[in-house]
């Protein structure tokens, strides 16, 4: 009896062993796994933030270039690419002056309708109605344009659970909200768009191709003649300063191919200036790095 008991113990105390030892090589492999996903995350980590420090460069070089007074060196922020090369990453940096965009609390019925019909390729009646309905949404009564528009009683008939604001946009963002405008429609616009124009038609000088269509003018002959190269031999051109609000688009691609896009709106101009900066911003996005 004590001999068969004995046996059983010492079973017992193996397996135990057995288990312990499993159990401890699950905890060793897990902290294993761990360590090598940390070491993992913190090279994307890494390598994220050098693409995007690298693109955050351009942004301020971007935005010295554009304020030069010297004709030569200065940058038009008319969206035509720059090229510049920073540290180990090549950048192609492109600047627009904000009154060169369409201002959704400042713009007429047919700045808007015509910005609408040429970006979202549609017929001049759709684009009256969702014109009339950006209004509809930024005033304060509840009067609907002519050709058609959106108030209280058309959101509700279309099951949202909101009205028109009747107020200004807070951003452009806010467009998503208006009745009529998809996801694919406000993504074709939205690059064309500002709240910090605040003129109702686009200035010319600055704008992009669907707003200068929108415009009446055409848009590939003023493209081209931006394009051509600076002439005047070591003559000091005029150097067009713009509004001093502008959208500063910054593309890095690294030489092992990384690559990274940041965009920034800022204010060069700020009434009450930032104890150590030279701008306000205004608006930050940044794109996938990859």
């Amino acid at each position: 009896m004590t001999v068969m008991a004995l046996g059983n113990s010492r079973g017992v105390a193996l397996l135990l062993v057995l288990w312990l030892v499993a159990l401890l090589a699950a905890v060793v492999g897990a902290f294993a796994l761990m360590a090598r996903m940390e070491a993992m995350q913190g090279k994307v980590f890494s390598s994220s933030a050098e693409v995007r420090e690298i693109a955050r460069a351009g942004i301020e070089y971007g935005i010295v270039r554009v304020q030069d007074s010297d004709g030569r060196t200065h940058w038009m922020a008319d969206g035509r690419p720059y090229r510049w090369q920073f540290a180990d990453g090549n950048l192609e940096i492109r600047i627009v002056d904000e009154i060169g965009k369409v201002d959704l609390n400042d713009s007429d019925l047919e700045m808007l309708s015509a910005l609408i019909r040429v970006v979202g390729e549609t017929d001049s009646g759709t684009a009256d109605r969702l014109a009339g309905a950006i209004v509809d949404w930024r005033d304060q009564d509840s009067l609907t344009p002519p050709n058609g528009g959106a108030e209280d009683a058309d959101y509700l008939s279309a099951g949202r659970p909101y009205g028109a604001k009747d107020a200004p946009f807070e951003s452009v963002a806010e467009l998503q909200q208006v009745l009529g405008f998809a996801p694919e429609l406000y993504a074709r616009l939205e690059p064309y768009l500002t709240l910090y124009a605040g003129r109702s038609r686009p200035d010319p000088r600055y704008a992009q191709a669907p707003v200068l269509t929108a415009l009446g003018l055409d848009a590939q002959a003023i493209i081209r003649e931006r394009e051509k190269p600076a002439g005047g031999g070591d003559a000091i051109q005029f150097a067009d300063m713009g509004s001093g609000t502008y959208s500063i688009e910054s593309r890095a691609r690294l030489g092992d191919g990384r690559q990274g896009v940041l965009r920034m709106t800022v204010n060069t101009r700020p009434r009450v200036p930032v104890p150590g900066s030279v701008y306000d911003i205004l608006r930050l996005e940044e794109g996938p790095t990859h």
